[in-house]
C-alpha cells in the first residue's frame, strides 16, 4: 500500500480512462496525485482526497505546463513522477488523413508529453531522481494503421528511448508503455463495430480487451522504486496481440 509513499506525481489525462485508474492506484499506494486533465467536467467529478490535486492543463501548451508545474514546486516542492498519460486516437486511413488531422496527433501525442518532460526535467535534475512513463501504442510496434496516430505514438516511442539515454546519468529514468485496445471511452467506437471487434478479439492471445488497472499496474511498477533499475524499456500491455 505503500510503494509510493511521500512521492508527488503528475499524471495526465489523470481524470478518465486509463488515465482516472492511474490517478486511483497512485492514490492506494501513497502517492500526492496532480490529476491532470483538459476537460473540467471530468475533473470536477473526481473524489474528494486530501492527496488528490485535480489541475486544468492543455498539454500542448508550454505556458499551461509550466504554471501547473510552478504551482505544485510552490505547493509540495518536488515532482518524483511525471505519467504523461493524455492523448487522442484517429483511425483515418492514408488516403484520408490530411495535414491537419497529422498535426493534432502530433501536437497532443508527441508535443504534448515532450514539452511535460521538458518543463518537469529540471526539477528532477535539481533532486537528483525522477521517473517518467510515457503512454505509446502497440501500434507504433506492429504494421499497424498508416495513420496520423501511429506515426505519433511512434515519435514518442522514439523520443523516449532518446530521453532514457540522455536523462538516466542523471538518475532520471524515462520508460514508456504500450497499451492494446483498452476498455475505455476512447476505444468505445471499436466496441461499436462488431466485426472489427470480433476480428481483434480472436487475434489476441489472452481473446479479450484489455483492461485500464491492467496499464494502469503496469505504469504504477514503472514509476515505483521497484524498477529502479529500468530505463529506456517497452512495456506492452495488448494481451499478446504484438506476438
Amino acid at each position: 500500500m505503500d510503494r509510493l509513499k511521500d512521492k508527488v506525481a503528475i499524471v495526465t489525462g489523470g481524470s478518465s480512462g486509463i488515465g482516472l485508474k492511474v490517478t486511483e492506484r497512485f492514490l492506494e499506494e501513497g502517492a500526492v496525485v496532480i490529476a491532470c486533465d483538459i476537460n473540467e467536467v471530468s475533473l470536477n467529478n473526481l473524489p474528494n482526497n486530501e492527496k488528490l490535486v485535480p489541475m486544468k492543463l492543455d498539454i500542448t501548451s508550454d505556458s499551461e505546463w509550466q504554471n501547473v508545474v510552478a504551482d505544485v514546486i510552490s505547493k509540495f516542492g518536488k515532482i518524483d513522477i511525471l505519467i504523461n498519460n493524455a492523448g487522442i486516437s484517429s483511425d483515418k486511413s492514408l488516403a484520408n488523413t490530411t495535414l491537419s488531422d497529422w498535426e493534432l496527433q502530433h501536437k497532443i501525442n508527441s508535443w504534448g508529453p515532450f514539452v511535460g518532460m521538458q518543463t518537469v526535467v529540471p526539477y528532477m535534475e535539481r533532486a537528483g531522481q525522477g521517473a517518467i512513463v510515457n503512454t505509446a501504442s502497440y501500434t507504433a510496434l506492429i504494421g499497424a494503421g498508416i495513420n496520423a496516430y501511429t506515426g505519433s505514438k511512434g515519435s514518442i516511442r522514439a523520443v523516449t528511448r532518446a530521453a532514457a539515454a540522455e536523462l538516466g546519468r542523471k538518475n532520471i529514468r524515462v520508460n514508456s508503455v504500450y497499451p492494446g485496445v483498452i476498455e475505455t471511452p476512447m476505444s468505445a467506437a471499436v466496441k461499436e463495430h462488431k466485426e472489427a471487434m470480433d476480428f481483434l478479439v480472436a487475434s489476441t492471445p489472452l481473446q479479450r480487451l484489455g483492461q485500464p488497472e491492467e496499464v494502469a499496474n503496469a505504469i504504477l511498477f514503472l514509476a515505483s522504486d521497484e524498477a529502479s533499475y529500468i530505463t529506456g524499456a517497452e512495456l506492452v500491455i495488448d494481451g499478446g496481440y504484438s506476438a
